[in-house]
């Protein structure tokens, strides 16, 4: 696998997800030839990540856009390259056990049910009903400063340690006291 060619050819997936979904194909699983899924895979991305991608460009101004997705992606593709040495865990976030879009952590709203989020996502846990950088998460980060990437990258620094993820995002947001 090339390493260094990544932003061009994910640049490709993500236009041409983006074009499949203008075209009214509404199945991750058709937006690929089989060689670009295998690429995909390859680099810990699943389709219905470009699907959700090239979803949400069409139906909120663009966003969260090419740029946003492409730092999210290169996260993911660190840990799923560096941490799990190129596997899936095989596991997949239940959707029940996330907490309620109202819950705080200290004062945050929202964040205790975006860890949970970033951290499937970071490990290619996501079910396909969920998406990191989705328009609540969006309006989280825009709130509180923060690029997704930068989350994400928070959360992959301290995965197992909520206080210091929190208090970054305290940090960030010029709330930490």
């Amino acid at each position: 696998m090339k390493h260094y060619d990544f932003p061009t050819r994910f640049r490709r997936a993500y236009d041409h997800a983006v074009a499949q979904y203008a075209a009214g194909d509404r199945e991750p699983a058709t937006f690929f030839v089989p060689a670009d899924l295998a690429w995909l895979q390859a680099n810990g991305i699943a389709a219905q990540h470009l699907y959700d991608y090239a979803e949400d460009h069409h139906n909120h101004e663009g966003e969260p856009g090419f740029e946003q997705a492409l730092g999210i992606e290169l996260v993911r593709r660190d840990y799923f390259h560096q941490v799990q040495q190129g596997r899936r865990s095989g596991m997949t976030l239940d959707v029940s056990s996330l907490p309620e879009k109202t819950a705080e952590i200290r004062g945050i709203a929202w964040l205790p049910r975006l860890l949970p989020k970033a951290r499937a996502k970071l490990r290619g846990e996501l079910p396909s009903s969920l998406m990191f950088c989705c328009g609540g998460d969006r309006r989280f980060f825009k709130e509180h400063d923060i690029v997704p990437a930068e989350f994400l990258a928070q959360v992959y620094r301290h995965e197992h340690d909520d206080a210091a993820i929190v208090d970054w995002v305290l940090r960030r947001a010029g709330k930490a006291g």
